[in-house]
């Protein structure tokens, strides 16, 4: 306003031009003067800042005892995400670190899996009743809790056990949060034996009912309570009774029953914030990932969603704070590269090549070879016969000859990837990039995996194709590889690529990528480690799958299906639902596999006039319905 109301005054007075002018210049200096110091004013403020934040940092404790405490958590204000403070106390030799306000111990916190490791008291149950009387109804006893309602911490599921020890004829039932029954089981004692004879106690190193049982803790909660319903002349634990929540694997069951112990390790999930990560998984949309080689993934519990945050592949370290996940250096690790020849480290990667002077595998031992030196004798025989194009040849024949070859190479994979309906494909995740960024691998990536396609590689097949275990981006997959190669299996090949990177379920097996460069199209699967159901149903001998275990799986299976049936985006028809296409993973958690034969059925159409396909008396009911 200033400035027009100058400029108005010049002009009306018909002040000279040159006058006109030095006012204006006057003016921007001024104005830049002003920008300039307000820039000034900023930046040292800004400096202010981050030495108030580097000296908060500096402050925060590192350690406690021999625990190291990594952000998110923290015991001073200021040094961990709400919800993730510890108390540390020293008043014990070695001090010792607790949850929160100090009720909970903290034996190890793992930042790469997201859980931490506590130490779990043993709930030893007094019964609500007095007097001689003996109990006829079900009882409630003491309760497992100590963690924060509503979360962040929850008990891992299928990662721990309900451990009950008693000698009386008693069923215990573990119940969750929102007293729901979580599972259950019951111990039994056999009767003292008679003089001279020898006491036969299980000494085996698990619990199977007698003196000791357990069971899974399929549901995450923050607090647990103990039911149990006694036999008739039984009035309830004795003295000698407890109850553990406990991880697996970290007790010895035999001594635990001739032993009391007060506590045993107990393995807890945790979730970084409540909200959830979005669709794009990859790009690290949470506020909370903070190092710009991490993502976000989402955390499902059954009285919390939230996220937690990963280093990428190839990266390693805490992601939630800036530049901590930093690279992996494979050529300093064996068991990451597995390379004889030079290795060279890259970005989430690295580069494995024969050393000069050779040529070969140098993923294979002694598969460099040393290239002979013949020059001295050739440069004889040319020096005789004085021919200097000879000596060209020689030298420009093996680099026209190795051209000559990668382009053929490279025409070929182009001609298998058109073939293989690779511009199809891309068309089918064109509106899904990160998905497709993700799926293509090349055909070198997959030779290095299999090591060439090694024979010793191979974990199954049968007549339509062979499976190769490989290690791709330090991950162990399952590399499908077809033997037929007619025009009808190719689309099934298409089909199921286009099928399975639109399907996420726990229970269905997860498609990792595909290669289109050979002759016959490879897909990429995660590795499931415990083979097929059929395998299992139908094993030699008297071991066999538990009823408990084939129920849970048939109900898996059934999720698995009504998910692609009702609630994928477009509904799929497996077609082909059978053991041999139910693979089981470490935990026997049922993975639906082989979407060759499958299709997808728009919601809106009501029969479907494709001849029917897949093994008979396995047909999805919903398919051949409509197929009638």
């Amino acid at each position: 306003m200033e400035s027009w109301r100058l400029e108005e005054a010049l002009y009306h007075y018909h002040l000279p031009m040159e006058i006109e002018r030095a006012t204006v210049e006057h003016m921007e200096r001024s104005a830049s003067r002003r920008v300039v110091c307000l820039l000034s004013v900023l930046a040292v403020l800004l400096l202010q800042l981050l030495g108030v934040a580097a000296a908060a940092a500096a402050n925060c404790s590192t350690h406690c005892g021999n625990i190291r405490i990594p952000y998110p958590f923290g015991v001073e204000p200021g040094c961990y995400h709400d919800g993730f403070n510890l108390t540390c106390d020293h008043s014990h030799q070695l001090p010792k670190l607790f949850l929160g306000d100090g009720t909970v111990e903290v034996l190890d916190i793992s930042i790469p899996s997201g859980t931490v490791r506590i130490s779990s008291s043993s709930i030893v149950p007094t019964s609500v009743a007095s007097g001689p009387s003996k109990i006829n109804q079900t009882v409630r006893y003491h309760t497992w809790g100590g963690l924060r309602k509503g979360g962040p911490f929850f008990i891992s599921p299928y990662k721990n056990k309900f451990l009950v020890l008693s000698c009386s004829n008693v069923q215990v039932l573990l119940l969750g949060g929102d007293n729901t029954t979580v599972n259950a089981c019951a111990t039994y004692c056999p009767p003292a034996p008679q003089k001279g004879q020898p006491f036969q106690f299980p000494m085996r190193n698990e619990c199977s009912g007698i003196g000791c049982c357990s069971a899974a803790i399929p549901k995450g909660y923050t607090s647990y309570s103990i039911q149990v319903q006694p036999a008739k002349e039984i009035s309830g634990f004795d003295a000698e009774s407890s109850v553990y929540i406990a991880e697996e694997g970290s007790y010895d069951a035999t001594r635990l029953i001739f032993e009391t112990v007060n506590a045993l390790p107990a393995l807890l999930d945790w979730a970084i914030s409540n909200s959830t990560c979005g669709m794009k998984l990859s790009a690290a949309p949470a506020s909370a990932c903070r190092s710009s080689n991490s993502y976000c993934q989402n955390y499902t519990s059954y009285v919390y969603n939230g996220y937690q945050c990963r280093c990428s592949s190839g990266y390693q370290g805490n992601p939630y704070i800036p530049n901590g996940c930093q690279d992996i250096d494979e050529c300093a690790q064996w068991d990451l590269h597995s390379c004889y020849g030079t290795c060279i480290n890259k970005p989430r990667t690295f580069h494995c090549q024969c050393p000069d002077g050779t040529y070969g595998n140098p993923f294979m031992e002694g598969g460099c070879i040393k290239i002979k030196n013949s020059s001295q004798g050739l440069s004889i025989g040319l020096v005789v016969s004085g021919g200097s194009v000879l000596l060209l040849l020689a030298f420009g024949a093996p680099y026209v000859t190795r051209k000559i070859k990668l382009r053929k190479i490279k025409k070929l994979k182009e001609k298998n990837f058109k073939e293989n309906h690779g511009l199809l494909f891309q068309q089918l995740i064109s509106q899904k990039v990160d998905i497709g960024e993700r799926m293509i691998i090349t055909l070198a990536d997959l030779e290095k995996a299999t090591n060439n396609f090694d024979r010793t590689r191979e974990i199954g097949g049968g007549g339509h194709g062979v499976v190769y275990k490989g290690i791709l981006d330090l991950n162990v997959v399952a590399i499908k590889k077809s033997k037929i190669i007619v025009q009808r299996e190719i689309n099934e090949f298409i089909n199921e690529v286009a099928i399975l990177s639109q399907i996420n379920h726990r229970n269905v097996v997860k498609l990792l990528g595909c290669c289109l460069e050979t002759e016959v199209p490879l897909l990429v699967y995660e590795f499931i480690s415990n083979g097929t159901l059929y395998h299992h149903l139908h094993v030699e001998g008297p071991i066999s799958l538990p009823w408990g275990d084939r129920l849970r799986i048939a109900l898996e299976v059934a999720r698995a299906v009504a998910y692609l049936h009702s609630a994928s985006s477009m509904p799929v028809f497996h077609r082909d639902i059978k053991s041999s296409n139910i693979l089981l993973d470490d935990s026997l958690t049922a993975k639906v596999s082989d979407f060759g034969a499958s299709r997808y059925i728009p919601i809106d159409q009501t029969g479907v006039t494709t001849a029917v396909q897949g093994t008979f008396g396995y047909l999805d009911p919903m398919y051949t319905t409509q197929g009638d």
